[in-house]
């Protein structure tokens, strides 16, 4: 199929393609970090986090077809092995200083949030929008759309901020090895579209591999 005949439904849109495509390989990611060093995932997350927060911007909420929402995935053995692997990857550095917590008005002392959790709860949301797109029902495909936004405005957007910032603070201190510099735009130049979300299960490995060179 391609993308001419795709029906003209949002869940087909440039934008929304654009989306899956990146939140089908930042699951990946996740899944994988124990394959990297933890500089190499340091680097690697600044440059997918923005790039997936401006995707899921770009979006507009369409209205629901169901009552019930969407379909959930993701167990919490799922959620806590990603975590489990973040956790061991960043070490000291998974912990910091949570600035944007509701309870951060009525606390004395600093609130401590943890790099490992904040991702994992994206993961999660992303993994849950993933599988209920992979069924291929347009009508199932919107409605994880919207639970996945409306969770992206309520919680998962501002984590995936708190923990970019952390890592923003690990990859430019001056202790972070530094060795050849990625371009940063190297992600937003592989071309996202239509195509790439009809065949991104196949590709999803070949995709981040050429994401993330």
């Amino acid at each position: 199929m391609t993308t001419d005949q795709l029906p003209n439904h949002i869940v087909y849109s440039k934008n929304v393609i654009e989306f899956i495509t990146v939140a089908a390989e930042t699951c990946l990611f996740l899944e994988r970090v124990s394959e990297l060093e933890r500089d190499d995932f340091v680097r690697k997350s600044i440059k997918f986090l923005p790039l997936l927060y401006l995707k899921a911007s770009l979006i507009d909420i369409p209205s629901s077809v169901y009552d019930e929402g969407a379909e959930r995935f993701v167990t919490e053995a799922d959620y806590q092995f990603v975590r489990e692997q973040l956790e061991v990857i960043l070490g000291t550095d998974d912990g910091y200083l949570e600035v944007y917590h509701p309870d951060m008005a009525l606390s004395d002392t600093p609130i401590v949030a943890f790099i490992s959790e904040s991702l994992a709860d994206v993961y999660q949301e992303l993994k849950d929008f993933a599988a209920n797109y992979q069924l291929g029902e347009v009508d199932t495909m919107n409605d994880s759309l919207v639970v996945c936004l409306e969770a992206f405005a309520e919680h998962w957007g501002q984590k995936l901020l708190n923990a970019l910032r952390a890592l923003h603070s690990i990859r430019y201190n001056e202790s972070f090895g530094l060795e050849d510099e990625i371009d940063p735009l190297s992600v937003d130049n592989k071309k996202l579209d239509r195509n790439s979300f009809l065949s991104f299960q196949q590709e999803e490995e070949d995709d981040l591999g050429s994401l993330m060179v």
